[in-house]
């Protein structure tokens, strides 16, 4: 019975994970692009172009979408799904950079900090997928340390794999669906990135768009 209750917590951990977080980052996603038109227009023609007259994106194209994975990085740098990460224990006395920090502190792990940050990233507050193109082989499955969205370690997010497939067959059928366009009298301009204090962090006033069935 022990062994059934961790591993339907476990389970419920791993969905909840890869749900909520991965709905904030499909509107961040669209909230970036909205405002970025050009990598709008070259998202959707990478996403139709692979997928044809198919209908809709299924996970054997996403392999294919390298621009669209290239966004997805992009907005998780940064807009993080959570932007403090679990925090953390630590284990024994140590020094770090001459501080000394105690045993059982509990250690913050700020992610949208380390997205953000001019020392790993050039021009770190502006939106460029191109950034992860080319040679860039920076990944956020926790060996490069400039982009932990989901932590790293023996404790990276259980939902990981999950989400980030969700997020792109999302992104990846919105995009290939759909025009997008704003509602009358709202300018992209006008759209705001403000945020919701919470352990995900999603958009606090809603991103409304309008849109076209693309035929």
């Amino acid at each position: 019975m022990l062994s059934y209750l961790i591993g339907t917590k476990t389970i419920r951990d791993v969905l909840v994970a890869g749900t909520d977080t991965s709905a904030a980052i499909v509107v961040w996603a669209m909230t970036l692009l909205i405002r970025n038109p050009v990598v709008m227009q070259k998202a959707q023609e990478e996403v139709r172009n692979v997928m044809g007259k198919n209908g809709k994106t299924s996970e054997d194209d996403l392999p294919k979408l390298v621009y669209l994975k290239a966004i997805i990085k992009e907005t998780m740098r940064l807009y993080p799904p959570a932007p403090l990460l679990v925090p953390r224990e630590t284990r024994k006395d140590a020094i770090v950079h001459g501080y000394q920090i105690k045993q059982k502190t509990l250690v913050y792990v700020n992610a949208w900090a380390i997205g953000r940050d001019p020392k790993s990233w050039n021009n770190p507050g502006e939106f460029f997928p191109e950034r992860f193109m080319g040679n860039c082989d920076t990944d956020f499955k926790g060996n490069d340390f400039e982009l932990i969205p989901f932590g790293a370690g023996r404790r990276i997010c259980p939902g990981m794999s999950i989400g980030v497939v969700t997020v792109e067959l999302l992104l990846a059928n919105l995009l290939y669906l759909f025009d997008w366009g704003l509602p009358d009298g709202i300018r992209k301009e006008d759209i705001d990135f403000d945020a919701m204090p919470g352990i995900t962090m999603h958009k606090r006033n809603e991103l409304r768009l309008l849109a076209h069935v693309n035929h």
